[in-house]
């Protein structure tokens, strides 16, 4: 009698599909928020701010950027004022970006998790999802550029979302797919150039692309 094959070819697990994206001009058009803080700053410090640049260039980490308005030695002291002045002045004028809420659905409706990894403060972060009705899975702060890579490896993401080439950068240390998106300070071609692997014009043609690339994988 033939013998059969009681030991069919075995397939290498596929890791469940986790996404993460960026929060600030990626899911969140953060920039009216953003602006009220930095006035409230100004205000109180006297210091002179040019708002309308600052929220020109969302992206890298607030330190960085008060670094251009204050002392060396003034800088720690404005990021604390500033976050503190966050929650009452921020949240509430921000508003999601086109796509958003259905890009992180679209994720859970494939069974995966989507995880938010940000150079913002993660309880800010938490805030402007919570009032935005945005629930991904997990939430992590303080994070900026290639930092971001072992925050998406440690959770095991295989694409990043994101808007900035910093972005990019995170999710090539991480061994990612980077998808961007143009809704932040960084065109097209910059992000191509930085290494993009999708460019999306914005979120709402996330959740076809996001269908095609499971698909893909599970082939």
């Amino acid at each position: 009698m033939a013998s059969t094959d009681q030991n069919p070819p075995q397939h290498p697990p596929r890791h469940p599909l986790t996404v993460g994206f960026d929060l600030d001009m990626t899911l969140v058009d953060s920039r009216p928020g953003i602006a009220a803080a930095y006035r409230a700053l100004s205000a109180e410090t006297g210091v002179e701010i040019d708002v309308d640049l600052v929220v020109s260039r969302i992206g890298p980490p607030l330190e960085t950027e008060l670094a251009n308005w204050f002392p060396a030695d003034g800088v720690a002291a404005a990021a604390d004022r500033y976050r503190e002045l966050y929650p009452d002045h921020a949240i509430a004028p921000s508003t999601a970006l086109a796509g958003a809420r259905e890009a992180v659905a679209a994720v859970r409706a494939l069974g995966g998790r989507a995880i938010v990894v940000t150079a913002k403060f993660a309880t800010h972060a938490k805030l402007h999802l919570a009032h935005l009705g945005i629930e991904p899975d997990t939430v992590v702060g303080w994070l900026w550029a290639e930092a971001k890579g072992e925050a998406l490896r440690e959770h095991g993401a295989q694409v990043y979302v994101g808007d900035h080439t910093g972005d990019v950068r995170g999710a090539r240390v991480a061994g990612a797919l980077s998808v961007a998106v143009t809704t932040g300070p960084c065109d097209a071609a910059e992000l191509r150039t930085a290494g993009a692997d999708v460019v999306l014009e914005d979120l709402t043609g996330f959740p076809a692309w996001l269908a095609a690339f499971e698909a893909d994988r599970a082939a």
